[in-house]
């Protein structure tokens, strides 16, 4: 028995562990990498091995980077199920088309401009050196439907006409929907069958809503064992969900080899408890500047729990009560989820809203933006306001629309929440931002490129760490050392190089056997 590890090995995106038996091939997560687009397309097409050989597989949560390849695997003639939390199913059902539709959208668009480039070269003027603003406009309308809609029939016509590289999306909306229905959803602490004499049960992680832990008993030769996977462990008192798991069934217990995240396994956050008076303070110096607040969140647990604060800081009377917008469909979708699955909540929002019969996730000040005609009139809002748009890491999404208008007003706060991954533009904002912040501002601000045109950073940049939905490194080993787990070996995952060596450093002298992974290597379990 073995696993190989395939992704989220020295990085943090990507997330894929085969655990291969004398019968059977268990995948554990089938996540997209994410970062520079070409590098990460590159990667995402290929799959390191045949999908008709996958038995089952595991799903540790809903986010991309867990799932987001899965309707690449379906469509590729996988056979088996697609195992994971009922809340899960739920969040799948509308992340995965969402990476669809985006998908499709880049693709489009990449080869609008394919043809345009090459039309625009085709009919310049002889020895000019650009093309006239006549005839590029001439092109435009050829192209497009009205301002915004790329005339697709025609594109896909030139394009085969003039013979030219077409780009591909990696899957379609109609591949999603087909994958969808491999999934199956289970309670946790319930013992589900993935292969022959292999079983596996799934534990809170305390992540984002539906997260799970698995973990995996097999006989093999005579012999039983155990491999825990914890996907990505959440925070200790956090809102809204319920804490990761300690106590784990006798059964799983004894563990042979723990595949364990270390996104944060050098660095601290802030307590928990600090979140809500940083972000009242945030908020009110933000206001007193006659200024709005962006925030680039993820649509599935991160803005859920902004609303929830926000909720609790306005029924307190603790904020002035300016509006908040939820710009995202995928996040107003995602909150019904969490409207939907109130078993997994902490006895704290039982307490604070559901025993007084309110919703945590509706309040009087907030607004959900469906029409891109809603979110582009916001776009010109100049009172004080809130906007939460995706994407998380400022990648894609209305989010950037946000901050082409805002980014250069020195009124504005763009409010880091989230992780932001190397090659990011969310991650070029909060170090490029907090540099500046640092300087005092001194001298000219920090330029960005996006959305094809510079601008520059003279927003106010803030970050708060402790909105983090991982935990740190000192709760992971609180996860650790406080579980009923006895643990032989851990595989040290799902972190940048520095992040993961340091962690396996601080397990070794706490006394653990441990391995870091690279990308393909193979762990025995003996």
């Amino acid at each position: 028995m073995h696993v190989t590890f395939y992704g989220a090995v020295r990085e943090v995106t990507g997330s894929m562990h085969l655990l291969t038996t004398e019968n059977d091939r268990i995948l554990l997560d089938c996540g997209m990498f994410q970062g520079r687009r070409r590098e990460s397309v590159e990667k995402n097409r290929i799959l390191p091995f045949d999908p008709r050989i996958i038995t089952n597989l595991v799903l540790s949560h809903a986010h991309i980077d867990h799932s987001g390849r899965i309707p690449l695997l379906t469509k590729r003639d996988f056979a088996g199920r697609i195992i994971c939390t009922g809340a899960t199913v739920a969040a799948c059902g509308y992340l995965l088309p969402d990476c669809a539709h985006i998908q499709e959208s880049d693709a489009a668009y990449l080869n609008y401009k394919t043809v345009r480039s090459t039309l625009a070269e085709m009919r310049k003027s002889k020895g000019a050196q650009r093309i006239s603003k006549r005839r590029l406009k001439e092109i435009k309308a050829l192209l497009k439907k009205g301002r915004h809609e790329l005339n697709t029939e025609t594109i896909h016509g030139l394009i085969r006409q003039y013979r030219l590289e077409e780009v591909e999306p990696l899957y379609t909306l109609e591949d999603t929907r087909e994958c969808l229905s491999y999934f199956d959803g289970y309670p946790y602490r319930h013992a589900i069958t993935v292969g022959q004499n292999v079983t596996c049960t799934l534990y809170d992680a305390g992540h984002i809503l539906g997260s799970a832990i698995t973990m995996i008993r097999a006989k093999e030769n005579g012999r039983a064992f155990t491999i825990g996977y914890t996907g990505d462990i959440g925070r200790f008192g956090k809102p809204i969900i319920k804490d990761p798991t300690l106590d784990f069934a006798e059964e799983d217990r004894k563990v042979d080899l723990l595949i364990m995240e270390s996104t944060y396994g050098n660095r601290l956050h802030g307590p928990v408890q600090d979140l809500k008076p940083q972000l009242k303070k945030v908020l009110i110096e933000t206001y007193d500047r006659g200024g709005s607040v962006l925030i680039p969140s993820f649509a599935y647990g991160r803005t859920q729990e902004l609303i929830y604060l926000l909720h609790e800081l306005y029924d307190e009377d603790e904020v002035p009560r300016v509006s908040v917008f939820i710009d995202s469909p995928l996040a107003t979708n995602i909150t019904r989820v969490f409207g939907e699955h109130p078993e997994v909540y902490d006895e704290a929002t039982h307490a604070n809203f559901l025993q007084k019969g309110e919703n945590p996730f509706s309040f009087g000040r907030i607004h959900f933006v469906q029409s891109v005609e809603e979110s582009m009139a916001l776009n010109r809002e100049n009172r004080p306001h809130i906007v939460i748009a995706a994407s998380g890491m400022c990648e894609a999404g209305r989010i950037l629309h946000h901050l082409r208008y805002k980014i250069h007003n020195p009124k504005t706060t763009i409010l880091i929440v989230g992780y932001m991954a190397r090659n990011t533009l969310g991650r070029r904002i909060l170090e490029r931002g907090l540099a500046y912040e640092k300087s005092g501002r001194s001298g000219a601000p920090p330029m960005l490129r996006f959305l094809n045109k510079e601008y520059p950073l003279k927003a106010r940049v803030v970050s708060l760490g402790g909105f983090s939905a991982h935990g740190d490194k000192n709760e992971m080993q609180r996860f650790l050392k406080e579980s009923n787990l006895s643990i032989k070996k851990i595989a040290v995952v799902h972190g940048e190089e520095e992040q993961c060596l340091a962690f396996g450093q601080q397990l070794k002298e706490e006394g653990y056997v441990v391995s870091v992974p690279k990308a393909g290597e193979m762990i025995h379990i003996r």
